[in-house]
């Protein structure tokens, strides 16, 4: 259990929301089968993690306000046969005595439990569709409730809520624990990219410097990449999503590293773009100043007041005044931006919140307008020009150019705070950063 996070907190700031006809119903994630007999590593639902810090399958909890079960867990039970092979399980004790539960059951009481539980409840706040098999059984509990409910004379869930204006509002704004976590997550991610950019060399390939950058996550106690790591070298990373990561490191070439990991399950999300063979071009530099000059602006509008949209419209003047600067487009940029002229070569939103997922939870619209930032939000801020290898409008220099800066800001009462900011971006700081040497493999 991750003592630096304060779970009980997390639990007592959602009930304070809840009335107390009100419930939450939460259940963990189902492992994922690979292939064969091998599961996925697993991974714990995020919303049930935040609550509790359960890391196990096969759970669900139940939350109400008032009354001697405010915290009900189900989990699986001791059973030191399976232990052997998949782990050693808390239990429904451990869930009581480590994880703070006021009662726990075995998964499998969870349906006779829970229309137990539901009496007297009026609104429940429960994510449908996710699992089939997980929906039968509350349905199947609502109907029993409901039953027993006309005999007895006592309310059941009529109304039925989605986590959007409750626990994900509250997942949206990072307590300081929470933050102090990603900061944790964002330095070990700051040791992979540096070792990564001292690394790389013509000649060697993505999926070596990938072991690179990984190294040091698995060293500190990393959870795990927050997400499949982007390699991309040359013209690989004008594709936004690649993951392929195979192909050989030329000079000449700059490599695009999109990658951070995980502390705790909370995310670390940087891109970095640099030389393969540590300097860059006039050329690259001067497309490279530009992505940068836009992402300085965007995470300038990181404050609080300021909307989410005007975070995107900062980068979108800037990278459009650029393009038409380095002869990619010409026209007025006011011109550009209206007819969305600068989507050939930028064509994805500048920011996504970030949390326990990576593209976190959270609206990004409020009160039918768009959503104004707010102290305590964690967001990404990642412009990029992109420009096809075969685009022949293009100057020659420029194509087959892929170049993105990503950091992750959290805003504040005042300045933006770049939890990310140490890891080299400027041009300079990254060419020194390319020609370090290599502290580790």
């Amino acid at each position: 259990m991750f003592q630096s996070l304060d779970f009980r907190d997390h639990r007592k700031r959602l009930l304070a929301n809840l009335q107390e006809d009100e419930a939450v119903l939460v259940f963990g994630a189902p492992t994922r089968r690979r292939n064969g007999d091998s599961d996925y590593r697993y991974r714990p639902n995020s919303d049930l993690f935040w609550l509790s810090g359960w890391e196990d399958p096969q759970c669900a909890a139940f939350l109400r306000p008032g009354g001697d079960e405010t915290f009900v867990l189900f989990v699986q039970p001791r059973d030191p046969a399976r232990e052997v092979w998949d782990g050693r399980r808390p239990g429904p004790e451990g869930a009581i005595n480590t994880y703070g539960a006021d009662a726990a059951y075995t998964f499998a009481e969870l349906e006779e439990e829970l229309p137990r539980l539901l009496e007297g409840v009026t609104t429940l706040h429960h994510q449908f569709a996710l699992d089939p098999d997980n929906d039968a059984v509350v349905m199947a509990s609502i109907n029993r409730a409901a039953r027993a409910g006309r005999r007895k004379g006592f309310a059941t869930p009529q109304t039925f809520h989605v986590f959007e204006k409750t626990l994900h509002e509250l997942r949206l704004h990072k307590t300081a624990p929470e933050i102090a976590v990603m900061r944790e997550a964002a330095a070990l991610t700051d040791q992979g990219h540096r070792a990564a950019m001292a690394f790389t060399r013509p000649g060697v390939h993505e999926y070596e410097v990938e072991a690179v950058l990984r190294a040091p996550w698995d060293r500190g106690g990393s959870t795990g990449p927050a997400y499949t790591p982007i390699v991309a070298a040359g013209d690989n990373a004008t594709v936004l999503h690649y993951v392929t990561n195979r192909d050989v490191c030329k000079a000449g070439e700059l490599l695009l590293i999109d990658a951070g990991c995980e502390v705790a399950y909370y995310a670390c999300d940087v891109t970095r773009t640099f030389p393969v063979d540590g300097t860059f071009t006039p050329a690259q530099r001067d497309a490279y100043e530009v992505v940068l000059a836009a992402q300085l602006a965007s995470i300038d509008a990181c404050r609080a007041g300021r909307s989410f949209d005007d975070v995107h419209a900062e980068s979108v003047r800037v990278l459009t005044e650029g393009m038409v600067s380095l002869g990619l487009l010409s026209g007025t940029v006011d011109e550009l931006i209206e007819k969305g002229e600068f989507r050939k070569y930028y064509m994805h939103s500048t920011s996504h919140w970030l949390g326990l997922d990576v593209h976190d939870v959270g609206t990004y619209a409020k009160d039918g307008d768009v959503r104004r930032l707010t102290p305590g939000v964690v967001l990404t801020v990642e412009p990029g020009l992109y420009v096809a290898a075969d685009d022949e409008t293009a100057p020659d220099a420029l194509r087959g150019l892929g170049i993105r800066i990503e950091d992750d800001v959290h805003v504040t009462d005042g300045d933006p705070d770049v939890i990310t900011g140490d890891i080299p971006k400027r041009v300079t700081d990254v060419e020194a950063a390319c020609q370090a040497t290599l502290a580790h493999a």
